[in-house]
């Protein structure tokens, strides 16, 4: 069998792991997997050499409290990519793990493609210098990163965003609303506090105290936080006490019910931004990180727009409320305006369109052609792989 070793770090790049498996195999039955993955990637028949969950940490402060165990986890994957000798390695995101991981087997001769481009565009851009070398392909989800990464001279190719790929627009609101029993007129309220866990405790506090606000303006509101696993329990913990608790939705198709049902959502920066526009739920995108850490992001950052809508927009298609902006009494009044208003939504969902049509790859799925495109780093890597196979594998 040919080997094919992934390494996913969280819950978004498990998702993207798992398209890559089911469009890698449907090309090439022959192929086997191995690696780091979740849920989504062990449905597709990966066995995790270890819980994902382990490398999902982000921030500058955050991450030292575990770094004994990153140190650990790096150890036990290139133990096991040794021992394995894949023929080509696919690491997804989690740039913090994934880019050492790349460093430490710079010069192995082992095939690597990267997958989702690491955003030095938007702050540190001198880290791109360090990356000639790392892999034989980069694969990027925006549009504008393929002339970025070549006048840096990384080989990289644009597959497309995966979002085009989620189902976000694919969502029924009745019933959603028939499945929680609500009323056909009751605004629905998306709140998106993040899928790792730092994230969530820091915005669900915000969020209770604005659907406080906005529930004395709109007595109908009903707030919807969609979270799985270990999220979810916790966000059921956490606001448990609100007074008025969200529906907690932990299915996916639920989740893109939801969206249907939406009249505004609250989302954290990111991916979710994305699958909301997709969906054409109006939003309001929020942030709020460890002060000191956001204090050294802030100068660092040379992007115009922390929202991926916007900055693939070129301008603020919908409100930044980030950090000290990211207070109950605004982040109320912008959702009061959003439901409100039937002009700003259409505004935000007009600009939507044209944000969903530049993320589509020049032909076929982004699954497909980032199939394609570790495929082809196979073929080449196979002609002149300098990685040691074990005996009986050729």
């Amino acid at each position: 069998m040919t080997l094919v070793y992934l390494l996913a770090g969280e819950h978004s790049g498990d998702v993207l792991g798992a398209r890559l498996m089911a469009a890698l195999r449907a090309a090439r039955p022959d192929l086997d997997f191995a690696g780091i993955g979740g849920p989504r990637m062990a449905a597709e028949g990966l066995s995790s050499l270890f819980p994902m969950h382990d490398l999902a940490v982000m921030g500058l402060l955050e991450v030292l409290p575990r770094l004994s165990l990153l140190r650990r986890r790096m150890a036990e994957t290139l133990a096991d990519i040794r021992a394995r000798h894949p023929d080509v390695l696919v690491t997804i995101d989690s740039p913090g793990f994934a880019l050492r991981l790349l460093g430490r087997l710079r010069g192995s001769g082992l095939a690597r493609v990267h997958y989702v481009a690491p955003q030095v565009w938007a702050w540190r851009e001198g880290r791109v210098r360090s990356f000639p070398g790392l892999w034989d392909t980069l694969l990027c989800l925006l549009p504008f990163e393929e002339a970025w990464f070549a006048r840096h001279n990384v080989p990289v190719r644009f597959v497309g965003h995966p979002v085009l790929e989620s189902g976000a627009d694919a969502g029924d609101a009745a019933r959603f609303r028939a499945r929680h029993g609500l009323a056909a007129d009751a605004p629905v309220l998306v709140l998106m506090p993040g899928s790792r866990m730092s994230e969530a405790a820091r915005l669900l506090p915000v969020y209770g105290a604005t659907v406080e606000l906005l529930a004395h303006r709109i007595p109908a509101l009903v707030p919807v936080v969609p979270a799985a696993g270990a999220v979810a329990r916790s966000v059921g913990a956490a606001t448990a006490a609100w007074p008025r608790p969200p529906l907690i939705v932990t299915d996916l198709a639920d989740k893109h019910d939801a969206y249907a049902a939406a009249a505004a959502a609250l989302t954290k920066s990111g991916t979710s931004t994305l699958e909301l526009a997709l969906a054409g739920v109006p939003m309001a995108v929020t942030y709020r990180v460890n002060a000191l850490t956001g204090a050294i992001a802030r100068r660092l950052i040379q992007v115009p727009h922390v929202a991926m809508v916007n900055l693939l927009a070129g301008r603020e298609v919908v409100p930044e409320l980030l950090q000290q902006a990211c207070r109950p009494a605004r982040l109320a009044a912008t959702v009061a305006t959003l439901i409100a208003d039937p002009a700003a939504a259409a505004a935000q969902r007009t600009a939507f369109r044209g944000v969903m049509a530049s993320l589509a790859p020049p032909q076929g799925t982004p699954s497909a052609a980032a199939a394609a495109a570790v495929l082809r780093a196979l073929a080449v890597g196979g002609a002149t792989r300098r990685f040691p196979a074990p005996a009986g594998r050729r």
